[in-house]
């Protein structure tokens, strides 16, 4: 049974920068282990972890919405399109067996917090959740605390410093 890996990330990279070359990093370590790779189906991160994961023949989901004037990702072999934006946060969550989280703004930090937050509650089961970098270790480290000091179960969400770690962490988990 094939996995799938929602990741979320900003769409604004372009080829040759670093974010995009990380997460296409990951689209290739994802592919290559046999993870099927989902994603908000655009361009930036979204387009680099989908070009990555689609030289290894997995399946690579887009999920869109039209809110945006934007152009979805030539490399997916599948497109779930959605009619609200909480509708697409809600499929993104649905389809992934776990989560990785690069950098990205408003956008993504909402993807992450109802992802930590349904399993935070129980509302769904728990995934594995890596994120990867320094933006999310100053977000995450201060809500942990919070999370011991309302005894809710911490731990939920892991932070790495490299793209290496958080599909190992990934790996692991199955």
């Amino acid at each position: 049974m094939s996995r799938t890996v929602t990741v979320f990330g900003s769409s604004q990279p372009l080829s040759g920068e670093e974010e995009y070359e990380a997460a296409y990093k990951l689209g290739r370590l994802l592919g290559e282990s046999g993870f099927s790779v989902c994603t908000g189906g655009y361009q930036g991160i979204m387009d680099a972890v989908s070009k990555g994961a689609s030289e290894f023949n997995v399946d690579v989901i887009g999920v869109t919405v039209d809110l945006f004037s934007a152009v979805p990702s030539k490399h997916l072999t599948s497109q779930i399109h959605c009619n609200s934006l909480f509708e697409r946060i809600e499929k993104l969550i649905e389809i992934g067996d776990a989560y990785i989280i690069l950098r990205g703004g408003t956008g993504t930090l909402v993807e992450l917090s109802i992802s930590w937050e349904l399993m935070n509650k129980n509302l769904i089961q728990h995934k594995p959740i890596a994120c990867h970098g320094e933006m999310w270790q100053k977000i995450i480290q201060p809500m942990e605390e919070r999370i011991e000091y309302e005894k809710r179960e911490t731990g939920l969400v892991q932070c790495f410093d490299s793209i290496e770690e958080c599909f190992g962490y990934i790996k692991s988990k199955f």
